[in-house]
């Protein structure tokens, strides 16, 4: 006997199990709050150790503490050249150091000469020139007993005094006679006069490499670094020279492109002589601003990117 199948009845709510009756949520909070937090961690994390955004454009008070030191060596070191109290003043206090920004750079000084920095020339003299800016204002520092005072200038000379108790012949007719000595026959110590040898040089160059670049047309980019060629010496004077005048510029006052780094705009079909005057020879060809076509295929000046290093 066959049986008659039934017409499907949907089940009833109690015959549904009860973990099958909830109702279910458009949206799980839960999921979308871990999604939430692992999605901004991976931004956070992207952004600042991927693929961090260069920075620049920045104000001086803008710069980190150690940005800052760097950038107080080169005002002093600045100052060391030009003598301008107002410019280096104006300068410190575009910096927003806390309280007394004179005293400030007699507590930097400090902190520099009792540490490793003070071991090597370009240190000893970036010390000497915030020495030099502090002191006259009143200000004083530990880097006073610490750092000896540089009295001796490249041009000063030595007396040495030597007895002329040696008997001498009488020199030909056609020389010169010998001076004649005063009554008594005591011997006159002649004054002998000795130049110190000229300064070696702190600095030497390494090498000129060329680049074309639009967005940096006719640049000269010059980088100053210390003897072990990898750390950049903010503060360094670099003089670009050319028929019918000259300009002097900083390393370090770009603290986005590094402490080594400075740079100079050219003029088409110019040629310039670059060194570091009283620290370095000049390059051993002039920079000459020639036309240059860009791998893009654009058409710009040549630039040139320079290197000094510490001797």
């Amino acid at each position: 006997m066959t049986q008659t199948p039934q017409p499907y009845r949907p089940p009833s709510d109690s015959e549904i199990p009860a973990r099958y009756r909830r109702p279910r949520r458009q949206v799980s909070w839960i999921g979308a709050i871990i999604g939430l937090v692992l999605g901004i961690g991976g931004g956070l994390f992207f952004a600042w150790y991927v693929s961090p955004i260069p920075e620049f454009d920045n104000e001086p008070w803008q710069l980190t503490a150690d940005a800052k030191a760097d950038f107080v060596v080169a005002i002093m070191l600045r100052y060391s050249q030009d003598g301008d109290v107002g410019r280096a003043v104006q300068s410190l206090i575009d910096l927003r150091l806390s309280g007394d920004p004179i005293q400030t750079v007699a507590d930097m000084a400090c902190s520099l000469a009792s540490t490793g920095y003070a071991n090597n020339v370009s240190g000893v003299r970036a010390i000497r020139a915030m020495m030099s800016f502090y002191q006259p204002q009143g200000r004083t520092g530990c880097a006073d007993s610490l750092i000896p005072a540089d009295n001796v200038a490249a041009t000063d000379v030595i007396e040495i005094t030597v007895p002329t108790n040696t008997p001498t012949l009488a020199p030909p007719a056609t020389k010169t006679p010998t001076p004649l000595r005063p009554a008594g026959g005591s011997p006159t110590p002649a004054l002998v006069i000795v130049p110190t040898s000229a300064p070696q040089s702190d600095f030497i160059y390494v090498n000129a490499t060329t680049f074309c670049d639009a967005n940096a047309s006719g640049m000269i980019e010059v980088y100053v670094y210390a003897v072990n060629g990898a750390t950049g010496i903010p503060g360094q004077a670099i003089r670009v020279r050319w028929d019918g005048g000259e300009s002097i510029f900083f390393t370090g006052l770009k603290p986005e492109r590094g402490a080594a780094y400075a740079d100079f705009q050219m003029e088409a079909d110019r040629s310039y002589i670059v060194d570091m005057p009283g620290r370095a020879d000049p390059l051993p060809q002039p920079l000459v601003a020639v036309p240059c076509t860009t791998p893009e295929g654009g058409r710009a000046v040549i630039s040139y990117r320079v290197t000094f290093r510490e001797a």
